[in-house]
């Protein structure tokens, strides 16, 4: 496993054991910010063809300490994808953690 994948994968576990270290969200703000996760995440068959054709994954239901700690990534760039670094990079703090309560609440469906 390549270091920066090991790097995600431990912060994600410590999110998710060791309680929530990043601000509360709010799940009624994180549904009026999702139009930049629609247009990839929210479309049926979950595929996008930036930069390449694959499977996008499902956000809805996924652990919100999870969410934030992959959009971390993506601004810091231990996690690589063009669209997914610049949006990730756009938001806050308090942005990811309003978007992650979000799609946590709503469930495998989204």
């Amino acid at each position: 496993m390549n270091t920066r994948l090991m790097a995600v994968v431990l912060a994600a576990a410590a999110f998710t054991i060791g309680g929530t270290a990043q601000a509360d969200g709010n799940a009624d703000t994180g549904k009026k910010k999702t139009q930049m996760c629609a247009g990839c995440h929210g479309i049926e068959g979950f595929r996008t063809a930036y930069p390449e054709v694959y499977t996008v994954p499902k956000l809805g239901g996924q652990s919100a300490n999870y969410i934030v700690a992959a959009l971390k990534a993506y601004k810091t760039g231990d996690r690589s994808h063009p669209s997914m670094r610049a949006i990730a990079g756009s938001l806050s703090d308090q942005d990811m953690a309003d978007l992650a309560a979000y799609y946590a609440s709503v469930g495998k469906a989204q």
